[in-house]
């Protein structure tokens, strides 16, 4: 199950420091796991969060930057192949740490194992297979690991190939507009937040109108070259609408 959910300042009661911008969200539901990917930007660049959160409540994250996050597709594609070519557990052919395949990515300090695991007693979360992915910093530090079970690999996949097509795969910030980029607006509407972010991919400008009511987002992403159409659309609703509600009512008089 995939579905939106709220951005920080909703669900956080909170703004994010004015250093990291959230950009998007994609929320996924597999078996008793719940993954939020989230799109960020900060001075040094765009970067996904990958946050895991277990049926205890229990979370764990990862740190990628959007090339490694491109590269992260590519291998779960491969995962997924091994996975659909395999068949039922054989307890007697279990390799001894259980790992079917393994392979590392290295971006600067980080390094992250990926390896696809086979457990014949099904004690990883109820699932027979899953995807585990270990992040460590080389210069010390927190160790932190994420695993996806692997039904739910091309579910992952898709997600974050839809973020890195619409944010692209560069880690920098090496777009056309060079300025500082509008800060974000909120309204409050009846029992309604409204929240209109600016951001910037390798497609130009943009702002996001999102909806946020209850636990749910909805959200339209408007291209810069269409703002000023919008613009006029708007006024001239509120211009009706003003005749509308001023023009004295015939049956009233």
């Amino acid at each position: 199950m995939n579905r939106s959910r709220p951005p920080p300042m909703a669900d956080r009661g909170q703004l994010l420091p004015p250093s990291e911008q959230e950009l998007a969200t994609k929320v996924l539901q597999i078996q008793s796991k719940r993954f939020y990917l989230d799109v960020k930007q900060n001075r040094r660049g765009r970067f996904i969060k990958v946050a895991e959160v277990g049926p205890a409540g229990r979370k764990s994250r990862l740190l990628l930057a959007m090339s490694t996050a491109l590269e992260l597709r590519d291998h779960l594609t491969a995962f997924s192949e091994i996975y659909a070519s395999l068949g039922p557990p054989n307890p007697e052919n279990l390799p001894e740490d259980g790992k079917l395949r393994s392979e590392l990515m290295v971006k600067d300090n980080r390094r992250y194992y990926l390896d696809l695991k086979e457990n014949s007693r099904g004690d990883f979360y109820g699932t027979l297979f899953l995807l585990q992915i270990s992040q460590t910093i080389t210069q010390g530090g927190p160790r932190s690991q994420i695993a996806i079970p692997a039904q739910g690999m091309i579910e992952f996949r898709d997600n974050l190939t839809d973020l890195l097509e619409e944010f692209g795969t560069d880690d920098g910030t090496s777009f056309g507009f060079k300025g500082d980029l509008p800060e974000a607006r909120h309204i409050w509407v009846e029992n309604k937040n409204f929240y209109f972010d600016v951001g910037q991919n390798i497609r130009g400008i943009y702002m996001r109108v999102s909806e946020v009511k209850s636990n749910f987002r909805t959200a339209i992403t408007i291209p810069e070259k269409s703002w000023s159409r919008f613009r006029d659309i708007f006024a001239e609703y509120i211009d009706k609408m003003k005749d509308l509600t001023e023009t004295p009512n015939e049956g009233g008089k």
